[in-house]
């Protein structure tokens, strides 16, 4: 035998061995999940609702009654606004939800940041105050599941993840599966985030210097999740309060808002950019060695696509609905979030209902 023929068989058993590896690592993350946290107890606490409003979100009026629409008693909405010329407040008039002109002088937040923190300085002290995305839609429960957790003192933050209901083309389908890799990260305390959308937080974290450190920040959830974790408190999952956010997304649409929302992750923590690399690199080199082995070398090479089939499988069950386009497009989320994380990386700066925001420290 030569000596190239013996560096050859060398290198692939290498490359085998660390693809089994691979695959080992693949399958336990995909098959094993943290289990729901489960939350009993009715809460009391008196909460503020703040919706920020800038422009006419898809289903805005729908989102609002919906909003108004809830079963807990203790409790104020408040809608923001930067104009009374903003497009969303005639709707805002429609179904009789109060708002108020966002006036705080921050400069380095974003609009949203700037709303909040106009709510929360413009009304009488609340126990709790609640983030509501004017884009979401939920149940008559919802706030009552989505307080539950503060019942317990040790959680700083309560929070869900949406369900991005497809209301467009394939993008927008694209958009409900993408949207389940925040719902994994949901699911591990390791990795867990408060997600601005739909978010209730104590008073506390905003409290003295609190206030000034979220008043500086582009993203209200990183914010609030980094002076959560800072006063050692818990970030509690409530996937019972899950919310729908209609999405009409087309590809530009679709990719703008990826980008972003990779770019605020990474902008969070350059973990994030690491991390992703690695795990989705290593996703799409099993994946794609595991389909050219299988045909030019041995069929039970086929067996390195259990990860990405259980993936697959996990998505269909998630999605609930067209089950060949979940299982599909799962299939493709690595190459696209790949995509984004490269994007993210080099973005200096995100544009946001209209503005300009810069992501350098």
């Amino acid at each position: 035998m030569s000596l190239p023929w013996l560096f050859y068989n060398f290198f692939f058993d290498l490359f085998v061995a660390f693809l089994f590896l691979v695959f080992l690592g693949l399958t336990y993350i995909a098959a094993i999940r943290n289990r729901n946290d489960t939350y009993s107890g009715k809460p009391q606490s008196k909460a503020l609702v703040i919706v920020p409003c800038r422009g006419l979100d898809y289903s805005l009026e729908a989102n609002l009654r919906s909003i108004m629409k809830q079963d807990y008693s203790h409790h104020d909405i408040i809608a923001v606004v930067d104009s009374a010329d903003d497009a969303s407040v005639p709707v805002l008039n429609e179904v009789g939800m109060k708002w108020m002109l966002a006036t705080d002088r921050c400069v380095n937040c974003s609009g949203k940041v700037r709303a909040i923190s106009s709510a929360i300085n413009g009304s009488e002290p609340y126990e709790v105050y609640v983030i509501a995305d004017s884009d979401i839609l939920v149940k008559p429960d919802w706030l009552s599941k989505l307080l539950s957790p503060m019942i317990n003192p040790h959680t700083g933050i309560s929070t869900t993840f949406p369900y991005f209901e497809p209301v467009g083309g394939f993008w927008s389908k694209v958009k409900l599966i993408w949207g389940f890799v925040g719902l994994g990260m949901m699911e591990s305390s390791i990795t867990r985030f408060g997600w601005g959308g739909s978010l209730a937080f104590r008073a506390e974290l905003i409290q003295g210097e609190g206030m000034e450190f979220f008043r500086n920040f582009v993203s209200d959830d990183i914010a609030l999740t980094k002076l959560c974790k800072k006063m050692g408190l818990k970030i509690a999952y409530v996937k019972e309060a899950m919310p729908t956010i209609n999405s009409p997304d087309d590809f530009a649409t679709f990719m703008e808002w990826a980008n972003r929302q990779t770019a605020l992750s990474v902008y969070s923590t350059r973990r994030v950019l690491r991390l992703g690399l690695i795990f989705y690199g290593a996703s799409i080199l099993l994946f794609i060695s595991s389909i050219i082995l299988t045909f030019l070398v041995f069929p039970l090479f086929a067996l390195f696509l259990i990860p990405a089939l259980i993936n697959a499988a996990r998505a269909v069950k998630r999605s609930g609905k067209l089950p060949v386009y979940s299982f599909f497009i799962s299939l493709l989320i690595p190459f696209i979030y790949i995509y984004n994380l490269t994007k993210a990386a080099g973005m200096k700066s995100i544009s946001w209902r209209g503005r300009d925001y810069s992501l350098e420290e």
